[in-house]
Order: C-alpha cells, then sequence, then structure tokens
C-alpha cells in the first residue's frame, strides 16, 4: 500500500495541473515579495490590490495579478487548501470549467465588495482612505470552489459541509461587518454555489 503513495500523490497532481501550477506561482511570487525591502514590497502589493484606486486605473491586469499574491497566511496552509478545495474541484469539473468557476467568484466578489465600498464612502460611511486599501489575495476564488464542490459530496456528508462553510464565512461577516473581504467572501460563496449547472 505505501509502494503506492508516490504514484498515488503524483496522479493526484498530475490530474489538477491548474491547481498545482498556480500553487508553485504562489511560492514564487510570495518568495520574491518576501525577499524585497518592505517599502518595495509594500509598493509592489498596492501597485496590484484591487481596491478602488487600481480598479479604476488598471482594472484587468490588478484582476489578474492579484491572484498572485498571498494575504499572511503561509504557503503551507495553501498546499493544504488549494489540496483540499481546488485539486478535487478540478478533478471533477475538469481545468477549464473549475478555472471558469474561480475567476468569476473572483471577480464577481471583488466587484460587489469594492462596490459596497463605493457606497459607503459616498455616505461618508468609510473614509476616503478605503479607495486605496491593499486588496489582494486568492481567498475569494477559494471560496467559490469550496461552494461550487458541495455538489459533488454525497449524502449525508453534504448538509455539515454546507454549514461549515456558511458558518465559517459568516462568522467573518458577523465579526465585522465593516469589513469588504468578509463580505466578498459571502459573495464568492454564492457564486459558488450558483454554479450547479456546471457539473458534468
Amino acid at each position: 500500500m505505501l509502494s503506492r503513495l508516490p504514484a498515488d500523490v503524483w496522479d493526484y497532481v498530475r490530474d489538477a495541473p491548474g491547481t498545482y501550477l498556480w500553487l508553485v506561482a504562489l511560492f514564487g511570487v510570495s518568495l520574491y515579495v518576501r525577499r524585497l525591502p518592505a517599502d518595495r514590497a509594500k509598493k509592489l502589493l498596492e501597485q496590484n490590490s484591487t481596491n478602488l484606486d487600481r480598479l479604476r486605473h488598471a482594472p484587468v491586469k490588478v484582476m489578474i495579478t492579484s491572484l498572485f499574491f498571498t494575504a499572511g497566511t503561509s504557503w503551507l496552509f495553501y498546499a493544504v487548501t488549494y489540496s483540499v478545495f481546488h485539486a478535487p474541484t478540478e478533478h471533477w469539473l475538469g481545468t477549464w470549467r473549475w478555472l471558469v468557476v474561480l475567476l468569476v467568484a473572483h471577480v464577481g466578489a471583488t466587484l460587489l465588495s469594492e462596490g459596497w465600498v463605493a457606497r459607503e464612502i459616498h455616505a461618508g460611511r468609510l473614509p476616503q482612505s478605503e479607495l486605496t486599501t491593499a486588496d489582494y489575495g486568492v481567498s475569494y476564488a477559494q471560496a467559490g470552489a469550496s461552494a461550487v464542490l458541495a455538489y459533488r459530496i454525497p449524502m449525508p456528508w453534504l448538509v455539515p459541509y454546507v454549514v461549515a462553510l456558511i458558518g465559517f464565512y459568516g462568522y467573518g461577516w458577523l465579526k465585522s461587518r465593516r469589513d469588504f473581504t468578509a463580505i466578498g467572501h459571502l459573495c464568492a460563496l454564492a457564486i459558488g454555489f450558483a454554479f450547479f449547472w456546471i457539473a458534468p
């Protein structure tokens, strides 16, 4: 049994090329950012953030590049969560459909959460500094992939899985209702659940 483990691991990785190529890219970018001086690293992250200022000036660029920066969590965390959520989703949907789900979740949740920020700034409930707040990372795509994966999970495990997802992201929103990322996570989750029709 153990003698087959390396081959089984390789098969698992090989059948989810998008997931693991993305993970390798995240690792390389995170190493590069860590080696930069603090001021240059901060500037690089600001230039690739999907905040209102950058969305106004370079929307397509930042929507793509923001997916290659990690937000304060160890790379090992991403390796585990990508293997648990993204890889099974890619195995099931295939690379192209998996990619559609995560991109729509990322773009949709970003636009909805930043739209909320714009409204709150206009109403005077948030400061003007929120226009340039750093906003990057892969968590919206992760929430979307995790949600659509629910349609692959059989009963009786489906109910606790969905409850855990909603509880996890719902708690983040309840804890800080002025946090646009918490709103974005819930939007990404809803987008993922809305992709029930994409299942093969």
